[in-house]
């Protein structure tokens, strides 16, 4: 989110989605953390353009405390345009000219960019349909002036199609999962924060960690992600010696028996191929045998 695409690509996109009441917290979470890079330069991004669906733009010019890095588009207070009919966010293609008039104000006509944040997609998928909500999404990472975007979405609310449309079009999808059935009624503040990544290469990562809430926000346990291992490296004491008792394709135990070991360079049914007639081991214990050590072996 802070480097933005590269050159002919689209701006990377993150779908943050929960079914419990705290993805609000981890979308507050990324819109600090980007503001702050944003603020401090270490994002290339000019500014971020917030728009606001659930939070008064009041809420957030107090929570960031730098108006001057983000401007907020209010749909809050009037989301179906009963005063201002340029908000109107059944209109999703002057909602999306809104939100680029905004960041024309840190970009202006030349090559900057700036980023994007939706704090709930949810509530635009009240009153108009996904596939509108998506061409909006898609306008705006293909945009050249758009340097990265984020949103929320609460998947408990929709159908499961809309969280999977939008989870297509992003390039990271980041769930919050409870730690266990019974959140609710437990009140627990804590959880599992899964992230997939889509990379250039066309792989993609897996990442997980754990997540509390505390009064001043929501920590995650390990700050760097760590991948998830899709296989265990140690054995058990049981899965080695069961790994012991293995005989493996390429050995043999012979037991007494003489053993033929076929060189596999022509079909036994022609009789060409070479077979070779071997004693089992057993039998080089008795140097002092008077057989021929030459019949040991008959090509």
């Amino acid at each position: 989110l802070r480097a933005g695409p590269v050159e002919k690509e689209q701006a990377p996109a993150l779908t943050i989605k929960d079914s419990l009441p705290l993805g609000s917290h981890a979308f507050i979470h990324f819109l600090s953390t980007l503001v702050s890079n944003i603020w401090t330069s270490d994002s290339k991004a000019r500014g971020l353009v917030l728009v606001a669906l659930s939070q008064s733009p009041s809420f957030y010019f107090s929570l960031l405390k730098k108006g001057i890095d983000v401007r907020v588009l209010d749909c809050y207070s009037d989301p179906l345009g009963w005063k201002d009919r340029i908000k109107d966010v059944r209109d999703t293609s002057k909602l999306f000219t809104s939100i680029l008039d905004l960041g024309r104000g840190f970009v202006g006509d030349g090559k900057a960019r700036f980023a994007v944040a939706i704090d709930s997609v949810s509530a635009i998928l009240r009153h108009t349909t996904i596939s509108s909500v998506t061409s909006l999404t898609s306008n705006l990472r293909s945009h050249d002036h758009i340097l990265s975007i984020f949103w929320l979405i609460h998947s408990d609310l929709h159908e499961p199609r809309a969280s999977t449309a939008l989870e297509y079009i992003s390039t990271m999808v980041a769930s919050l999962e409870p730690e266990n059935l019974f959140w609710l009624e437990q009140n627990s503040h804590q959880g599992k924060f899964h992230v997939r990544l889509k990379q250039r290469n066309g792989r993609v990562k897996l990442l997980n960690e754990e997540f509390h809430m505390k009064q001043a926000g929501i920590k995650f346990v390990n700050q760097n992600l760590l991948p998830k291992v899709q296989f265990n490296l140690q054995l058990s004491e049981k899965e080695k010696i069961d790994r012991a008792k293995v005989v493996l394709p390429f050995e043999h135990q012979g037991n007494g028996e003489t053993i033929l070991i076929y060189d596999g360079r022509r079909s036994l049914s022609e009789g060409a191929g070479e077979i070779h007639y071997i004693r089992d081991s057993d039998d080089d214990e008795n140097p002092d045998s008077d057989e021929d050590p030459d019949d040991d072996l008959d090509i």
